[in-house]
């Protein structure tokens, strides 16, 4: 399924959704303590294995994090080659003084921003699709 790419129709449809849930972001050399099936996220760097994963998990396994976030789904779907969605969102973001990581997935874009500021992430995005 091929996605949208104009930048007009993304930015007014992109729906944001809270998950449920805190996540938090940890390195490890090795993925083997880890069920993959429990990881939301994970990136192959030359430094180890970045994985985002619930905080609980992440309590239960011992592992070290310094970054409590929570997770929104963009529910429009964004093309992997569409252009400019991050840069709209992110910079609208930076306006209010709130932090994102961004991680596109093959059919959504999923941000997660500080837990302290999960609830103005949303108003804010949410805001931004409906004056875009």
């Amino acid at each position: 399924m091929s996605g949208i790419k104009d930048l007009t129709e993304l930015v007014r449809n992109m729906t944001p959704i809270l998950n449920e849930g805190e996540f938090v972001f940890t390195q490890l050399d090795n993925l083997s303590l880890v069920d993959r099936k429990v990881t939301v996220f994970e990136f192959k760097e030359s430094e180890g294995t970045t994985i985002v994963i619930e905080k609980s998990k992440a309590d239960e396994l011992g592992l070290n994090y310094d970054y409590i976030a929570s997770w929104i789904t963009l529910k429009v779907n964004s093309s992997l080659e569409a252009i400019g969605l991050t840069a709209v969102f992110s910079t609208e973001l930076s306006k209010n003084k709130i932090s994102c990581n961004v991680v596109a997935g093959y059919s959504h874009d999923h941000i997660f921003v500080s837990k302290s500021t999960a609830q103005k992430a949303i108003k804010v995005l949410q805001t931004l699709s409906e004056n875009y």
